[in-house]
């Protein structure tokens, strides 16, 4: 059992976002094989819709207990085409030889505190020829209330994910998503100094602003964006 209780109230408004996590999926799906873990799995929305990719098996790990209970819950309702199971806590309760093919954090690692401890951490469950999947909220200069108020300890960019590079690990790919959203960040600071986007916002922003990023995304090379993107490999092999 956990005592951490997540503190932002915007799973549910963002798991509106279909667009938004179809694209995403299309970007880190090749990412994603063999047995997997997503640390901080909330709600499942994202887990669903990455499942769809067909790794072998899932295990999602999620610190909110309540969190944890709805999403065993989603699943014993209307599961998905592969072995999943949901276990309450953090990457410290898992057992000392618990391997995975890909660990994914989508969304999560901006807040917990000891980024680099985690990632460390982590590593050592990743399998010989392994992949680690960060997707993280870019550039600090976008930090705002609204970051604030969901529990953010910080956004990243690549030199920020690069310098958490875990030792044994290389950096594979490093590419920015949502260009469109970046650059309407900045001509709409009204939206960003809000403490949470509205239902409506955030339609607009999946419906017209992320259908634009995925042709715009190509044209800038994924080298703009506001959302950052880290794969790491783990070149040991398996004996």
């Amino acid at each position: 059992m956990s005592d951490y209780a997540y503190p932002g109230q915007e799973l549910e408004l963002f798991a509106r976002a279909v667009n938004w996590k179809r694209y995403l999926r299309s970007r880190v799906g090749r990412f994603i094989t063999g047995s997997v873990l997503e640390v901080g799995a909330g709600l499942g929305t994202t887990t669903r819709m990455l499942c769809q990719v067909r790794p072998r098996s899932w295990t999602c790990l999620e610190p909110d207990d309540h969190l944890a209970c709805e999403l065993r819950e989603m699943l014993q309702r209307d599961p998905v085409d592969l072995p999943v199971r949901v276990i309450p806590g953090t990457i410290a309760c898992l057992a000392e030889n618990d391997r995975f093919d890909t660990i994914v954090y989508v969304d999560v690692l901006e807040h917990i505190r000891l980024d680099a401890e985690e990632l460390q951490q982590a590593s050592r469950h990743l399998s010989p020829g392994g992949c680690l999947l960060v997707v993280a909220p870019a550039h600090q200069s976008l930090f705002s209330p609204f970051d604030a108020a969901i529990g953010h300890f910080r956004r990243y960019d690549h030199h920020g994910l690069v310098a958490l590079t875990p030792a044994g690990l290389r950096v594979e790919s490093l590419f920015y998503l949502d260009s469109i959203g970046y650059l309407a960040s900045f001509a709409n600071r009204w939206f960003l100094n809000r403490n949470m986007p509205t239902l409506g916002q955030i339609m607009v922003w999946d419906r017209v602003f992320v259908r634009a990023s995925r042709l715009c995304d190509r044209l800038f090379g994924y080298r703009v964006g506001k959302t950052v993107v880290g794969v790491w490999r783990n070149d040991l092999q398996a004996e």
